[in-house]
């Protein structure tokens, strides 16, 4: 058995089964991809694959339980040049990082900034999604770690450290009825509503603690970052009910925030990683980083 029919395999499977595709991702003609399939099939004692004819029509269970072995052995693969690199004392190379907008925008840059002056050499990419996006991210091995609040807390085969806790507010253009007055959720539902999407930044707390509390939230218009959220508060389309890290003091003062952390529960960001995956150094650094200051007084005044 050999390395390069497994990975043919898994390209194979990867692409529906177009041995052409297969072939050419490989740079070996058609013919080499079913020779060392046979041979693969013949060493196991069993098909990989239903055919008609020479056509290949679907994999069998093996041929599914094989490729997930293969990727424990690709990411074995990648541990040991990550190890290899660390013995080095390699400091260049790359980061991927997954994450969504609220955390790209509000709380990555100063931890980059200071991340990126340490290692130079070391490019940083950023893979924005939704946060079971990043999930696939990470067991794909697309992404080193992934930073967001949903999802990666309670997704299987991953490791995941706090980086800090946060609340909503509820931003409003001037004149606003809610600009005054005690704040309950009774008001707040009496008023046409923007908030994030579900699945972003703690949508599915706002839902929950309207519905526990048996009121309808007219949510007139979601979107998944909160600059969009911003600009159509500014229309006149509503109230905002925001990550409160994301409002600016400086940028955003012409509108009027309001705290919300009474009525909602705390949220939490939290940095994630495969557990099968081996953290670079500098890698390793980054996240310790992002623990550094998500602990931080500075983090929480600014939150």
């Amino acid at each position: 058995m050999k390395l390069i029919q497994l990975r043919l395999l898994k390209t194979l499977l990867n692409n529906g089964m177009n041995v052409s595709r297969a072939a050419a991702q490989h740079y070996v003609v058609q013919s080499a991809v079913s020779r060392q399939l046979g041979l693969l099939e013949e060493e196991l004692g069993m098909p990989l694959f239903e055919r008609k004819g020479k056509r290949l029509v679907e994999p069998t269970p093996v041929c599914h339980a094989l490729v997930q072995e293969i990727d424990h052995i690709e990411q074995s693969l990648a541990n040991i040049r990550a190890v290899a690199d660390d013995f080095r004392m390699e400091t260049s190379g790359e980061v991927r990082i997954a994450t969504t907008h609220t955390q790209a925008k509000y709380f990555l840059p100063d931890v980059l900034q200071e991340f990126r002056q340490r290692y130079p050499g070391v490019s940083i990419h950023l893979l924005q999604g939704s946060p079971v996006q990043l999930v696939d991210l990470l067991n794909e091995g697309k992404a080193d770690i992934a930073i967001c609040t949903e999802e990666i807390g309670k997704a299987a085969g991953l490791v995941s450290e706090k980086c800090y806790d946060w609340n909503h507010a509820l931003v409003l253009p001037e004149q606003h009825p809610l600009c005054e007055g005690e704040l309950s959720l009774q008001r707040i539902a009496q008023h046409p509503v923007l908030t994030y999407v579900f699945g972003f930044t703690g949508r599915s707390k706002i839902h929950h603690t309207f519905l526990e509390q048996d009121l309808d939230l007219d949510v007139s218009f979601a979107a998944t970052d909160t600059d969009v959220i911003l600009s159509y508060v500014r229309l006149g389309f509503g109230a905002g009910i925001i990550a409160k890290m994301a409002y600016s003091s400086i940028t955003d003062n012409d509108l009027v925030l309001r705290d919300l952390s009474s009525f909602f529960p705390v949220s939490t960001t939290l940095v994630a990683w495969a557990k099968n995956k081996y953290l670079k150094q500098y890698v390793a650094e980054l996240v310790e980083l992002l623990l550094e200051y998500g602990d931080s007084e500075t983090w929480y005044a600014q939150a």
